[in-house]
């Protein structure tokens, strides 16, 4: 047992890696996203920093509360019948995400969706990502940059990990440094 820890702090590490990877305003939305779909904090006065976001904030949980019938539809194989009430929610939830403009990868979607999901949607998550990516409600240039965005691994993997996310990403209060400095 005591062999876990390390491997599952080097998992832990290679999350916050990557996370660290993505552009801040990736970084941000991922952030909102998840204290919108746990109910962390209160997301309109932690995030919305005019009426817009506001807005999108608002929309974005009128969305987000689907999260918990999809988890409940994730399917456990490949059957057709358990597909469309899984893929068409989660099509739509996706949908919204990349409107927003955020989320300017394929990596940066698998990023959040493991954790508003779950590890068992990953076999589900480029699908639906690419699904929602050709939609006509994105600009072409968008939908371009999303497409490209997916890799042929990642797009044809032959399995996917069970192991679920460990490091969620939250908002942290910023220091005042000329005061620690005394």
């Amino acid at each position: 047992m005591a062999s876990a820890k390390p491997t599952d702090g080097a998992i832990t590490l290679a999350e916050l890696r990557e996370f660290a990877s993505f552009p801040a305003a990736t970084q941000r939305y991922i952030r909102r996203s998840l204290d919108v779909a746990m109910h962390r904090r209160d997301p309109m006065s932690t995030w919305s920093r005019d009426l817009v976001e506001e807005a999108s904030i608002r929309a974005q949980s009128r969305i987000y509360g689907r999260l918990d019938e999809v988890k409940a539809m994730v399917p456990d194989d490949s059957g057709l019948d358990q597909v469309e009430p899984f893929m068409a929610p989660l099509v739509v939830i996706t949908a919204f995400d990349l409107s927003q403009n955020r989320l300017n990868s394929f990596s940066a979607y698998r990023f959040l969706y493991e954790r508003l999901i779950g590890a068992g949607s990953r076999p589900w998550l480029p699908g639906a990502f690419c699904a929602a990516a050709s939609l006509p409600h994105l600009h072409p240039d968008l939908r371009r940059e999303l497409l490209q965005s997916i890799s042929e691994a990642a797009a044809t993997a032959a399995g996917w990990s069970s192991r679920e996310p460990t490091f969620y990403p939250e908002w942290v209060e910023k220091v005042d440094t000329s005061k620690a400095a005394n």
